[in-house]
């Protein structure tokens, strides 16, 4: 991976992190001081936690890829150090379809006119749940690699010792 990419990377996971905690902030200070009083439509409160709990997710994961872009430029990516990150991601993904089961929950009952923004909601985080799905087939990409390296370290010592 070029320095010009890392960089932008780099730059944008910045600009990502920074607006969530200043988003998750917001949300806790409108939590704790009850300035936007409920009217009873929706459980406000509720979604607010979630929502909070819903960006750490975003949070965890970024990261984790930021830990992940370090090792990619450190060349040290296929090691055993690199799955902490990746079951990192992978967990924040399924929590983060968790966190959205429940707002589509919480949502639920004031959809009873329609119900079928609550089935399009719950089949967005089942849409979630695959995301999990595909970075966990990268891990098994990621373990066979780490396997191959191990293997071909253990074949080059072989043959260091040959010669």
């Amino acid at each position: 991976m070029g320095q010009l990419t890392v960089r932008a990377l780099r730059a944008v996971l910045t600009v990502v992190l920074t607006g969530t905690v200043f988003v998750q902030a917001l949300m806790v200070w409108a939590l704790v001081s009850g300035s936007d009083s409920e009217d009873g439509r929706l459980p406000l409160t509720a979604l607010r936690v979630i929502t909070i709990l819903g960006i750490g997710t975003a949070q965890v994961a970024l990261v984790c890829v930021w830990r992940l872009v370090a090792m990619v430029r450190r060349g040290t990516v296929f090691s055993h150090a690199a799955f902490r990150y990746v079951h990192g991601i992978i967990g924040a993904i399924v929590a983060a379809a968790l966190a959205w089961f429940a707002v589509t929950a919480v949502n639920a009952p004031g959809q009873r006119d329609d119900p079928g923004v609550t089935l399009i909601m719950g089949g967005i985080g089942v849409a979630i749940l695959g995301v999990a799905l595909i970075v966990l087939v990268l891990r098994m990409l990621l373990a066979q690699a780490v396997a191959r390296d191990v293997e071909a370290a253990r074949m080059q010592a072989e043959l260091d010792e040959v010669i």
